[in-house]
């Protein structure tokens, strides 16, 4: 009922638009600072090695293939990963923002928040992901009073155009005839 109501109600989008505004903006300005103020994810990524999240009563980690993850890739890769955090942060403040893709920056959004927390930081990212959680939850109803309002439809046209020329190339075309017939 309250999946429904997010996903399809006007006064929902009204809600989802605030509370997208707020996240988006949270998450614009975390990317700007670090894309203009010289970050660098090596101290973190060598805190998240060097103290990873441990189970106290077995004194294992909690997540092992992620930190073999930033240990093995991350880590001397850090280059790489100092320009995709910050303009992922960005993109997805922007997207956000705008209402444009809503649904992809509300996933990616959370994506950056769980590799966080499973890097052992707690700070915003709950307050973040629960947030992130309502906004992908709600689908394309966050996006309603936004850019996807008229997004949407042409990618809905878009790729519907292409998935009938393949059929027709394959030579299905797009009437289905059934099985049992």
């Amino acid at each position: 009922m309250l999946g429904k109501w997010l996903r399809e109600n006007k006064y929902a989008a009204g809600f989802l638009l605030f509370i997208r505004l707020y996240i988006g903006y949270e998450w614009l300005t975390h990317g700007w600072q670090k894309l203009t103020g010289g970050f660098t994810a090596e101290g973190f990524l060598n805190n998240a090695i060097t103290k990873p999240v441990i189970d106290k009563a077995t004194n294992e980690l909690v997540y092992p293939t992620f930190t073999a993850f930033i240990e093995h890739f991350a880590l001397p890769n850090v280059k790489i990963i100092n320009f995709l955090i910050p303009l992922g942060e960005f993109l997805v403040g922007l997207g956000l923002i705008l209402g444009a893709l809503t649904t992809a920056a509300a996933f990616f959004g959370l994506l950056m928040n769980f590799m966080f927390m499973f890097a052992g930081t707690v700070n915003t990212n709950p307050w973040f992901i629960l947030i992130g959680g309502i906004l992908f939850l709600a689908g394309a109803n966050t996006g309603r009073f936004g850019l996807d309002y008229y997004l949407m439809p042409y990618l809905r046209k878009l790729f519907t155009h292409k998935k009938d020329d393949a059929n027709r190339t394959a030579g299905t075309g797009t009437n289905h005839t059934p099985a049992h017939a």
